[in-house]
C-alpha cells in the first residue's frame, strides 16, 4: 500500500473554492479531517474535469446498484466555502478518482506537481468521502468554474472587461463587451 503524505479516511468536509478576481483566481481543493486542514492548489480545468468525473462515477454507481442510492445523495451541504486559513500545501499535478465498494466511499488521490525525476519525492494525498459529499462537490465545482470570465463567442477564449485578442477576428476585441 502506498504511503500518503495526507490520508483523510474519511474526510469530514471536502470542497473547492477560489481566491482572487476572475482572470486572477487561484483554485483550491480543500479537505478537513478532524483538526487537520489541507488546501491544494488546482487548475480550473482540473476542477471542471473532477466535477464531470464525479458526476459520471455517481451515475455509474446508481445504475450498477440502485439500492445503494437514496435521497441522501441529493443533499447539498449548507456551506461549501473555503475555510481559513487557506495555506497552500502543494500544487496538484495529477488527480485520480475511484470507488471503495466494500465501504461505499469515493476515493480521490492527488499527487503533487513535479518533474518526476528519479529520486524526487512527491507528496500524495488520499481523501475518501460519501456519495452525498461527492455530489455536492461536483455541483459546487461547476458553480465555481462558471463564475469566471465570460467566454468569447467567436474563439472561446476568456474575455477581460477591456476586451481580448480574438484570433477569429484577427486580433480585434469583441463588440459584445461594450
Amino acid at each position: 500500500m502506498p504511503e500518503f503524505s495526507y490520508d483523510f479516511d474519511p474526510v469530514d468536509r471536502i470542497t473547492v473554492g477560489t481566491v482572487g478576481q476572475p482572470g486572477q483566481r487561484t483554485f483550491y481543493l480543500q479537505a478537513r479531517s478532524g483538526r487537520q486542514l489541507v488546501s491544494l492548489v488546482v487548475e480550473k480545468d482540473q476542477v471542471s474535469a473532477l466535477a464531470t468525473a464525479l458526476e459520471q462515477l455517481l451515475e455509474s454507481l446508481t445504475e450498477k446498484n440502485p439500492l445503494l442510492s437514496s435521497s441522501d445523495d441529493l443533499i447539498v451541504f449548507a456551506s461549501m466555502e473555503l475555510e481559513e486559513p487557506i495555506e497552500e500545501t502543494f500544487r496538484i499535478g495529477q488527480i485520480g478518482l475511484g470507488y471503495d465498494e466494500s465501504r461505499d466511499l469515493l476515493v480521490l488521490i492527488a499527487q503533487e506537481a513535479g518533474s518526476g525525476e528519479t529520486g524526487e519525492s512527491l507528496d500524495t494525498v488520499r481523501f475518501t468521502f460519501r456519495r452525498e459529499q461527492g455530489r455536492s462537490l461536483a455541483q459546487y465545482s461547476h458553480e465555481i468554474v462558471a463564475k469566471g470570465r465570460p467566454r468569447c463567442p467567436q474563439c472561446g477564449e476568456p474575455m477581460n472587461p477591456e476586451g481580448h485578442f480574438c484570433i477569429k477576428k484577427n486580433g480585434h476585441a469583441t463588440e459584445e463587451l461594450a
